[in-house]
C-alpha cells in the first residue's frame, strides 16, 4: 500500500526535511510540496491525497484555519516550532502533532498512526461498497444504474471511459476511470492497464502479457502485472 501525501510548509528546510523522510519510508507517495495553505487548498482538488504534513504557522492563512476549511479532510500530522498550538490541533482530529525538529523515529510513530487510521478508512468503505450490488453512472444526461454482475470491463479512451456489458452495450461517460475506481468493491474489480478495469468474475484467461475478459483480449499493463499475478496466486 503507497499512501499519497502532501507537504504544506513555507520554510524550504522544513519541506527539504520531510521530504527527505518520505524518501525513506517506502509506503509514501510525495504527490506535491505546498509553500502555503492557499496552494495546498488547490492542491487537495486532485484525488486520492490521503496524508498531509501540515505546518501552523504560515502567511495569510495558518494551517489550522486552512484544516477548518476542508469539508472532508484526509489525515493529517502538523509539524511545526510552537506547540502551544497542540491542544486545538487534536481538537480538529489531527493524528499527532511532531514539534520541529524531529527525529525520523518520531516520524515514522506519527505515520504509523496515519497508516493504521487509513487503513482502517478503507475496510470501513470497503464494506459499504461490497454491501451494495451496482455503481451508479452519469451518462447521456442520464444516470445509469449498473449491477455488478453485468459488467465486462472499462476502457479509458481520451477525456471518456466506456462501460461494456455482458449484454453488448456500451454506456460512454466522462467520469474518471479513478473515480470510477474508487466507487467499485477492490474484491470484485481489477485494474490491469492504466487504460483497463475488468470485472474479476468475466476473466476467463491470461495468456502472457493479454488478460481475456468475456472474450476480449486487453493487455496487462507492466506496472499493474505484479497485482494482476497476485490476484491470480501465480508468479511473475
Amino acid at each position: 500500500m503507497k499512501i499519497r501525501c502532501l507537504i504544506v510548509d513555507d520554510e524550504i528546510l522544513s519541506q527539504d526535511v520531510i521530504e527527505a523522510y518520505i524518501k525513506e519510508y517506502p509506503i509514501l507517495e510525495l504527490v506535491r510540496k505546498c509553500d502555503n495553505a492557499i496552494e495546498a487548498l488547490e492542491a487537495l482538488r486532485e484525488p486520492g491525497i490521503q496524508l498531509i504534513f501540515l505546518d501552523i504557522k504560515m502567511p495569510n492563512l495558518s494551517g489550522l484555519n486552512m484544516l477548518k476549511m476542508i469539508p472532508v479532510p484526509p489525515c493529517v500530522i502538523f509539524t511545526t516550532a510552537y506547540a502551544e498550538h497542540a491542544i486545538e490541533g487534536f481538537e480538529l482530529n489531527a493524528i499527532d502533532y511532531l514539534l520541529k525538529p524531529f527525529s525520523f523515529e518520531r516520524f515514522v510513530q506519527a505515520v504509523n498512526k496515519a497508516r493504521h487510521q487509513i487503513e482502517l478508512e478503507q475496510v470501513a468503505a470497503s464494506n459499504r461498497k461490497a454491501a451494495t450490488e451496482f455503481i451508479v453512472i452519469k451518462a447521456d444526461k442520464k444516470l445509469h444504474k449498473v449491477n455488478f454482475e453485468d459488467i465486462s470491463y472499462f476502457t479509458s479512451i481520451g477525456d471518456y471511459q466506456k462501460i461494456f456489458l455482458k449484454s453488448g452495450k456500451v454506456i460512454v461517460t466522462n467520469e474518471t476511470m479513478r473515480s470510477i475506481e474508487e466507487a467499485l468493491p477492490a474484491a470484485r474489480f481489477l485494474r490491469i492497464h492504466k487504460s483497463y478495469l475488468v470485472a474479476v468474475q468475466a476473466i476467463q484467461y491470461l495468456e502472457g502479457n493479454q488478460l481475456v475478459v468475456d472474450g476480449t483480449a486487453l493487455p496487462v499493463g507492466l506496472k499493474y502485472k505484479d497485482q494482476v499475478m497476485e490476484r491470480f496466486g501465480g508468479r511473475g
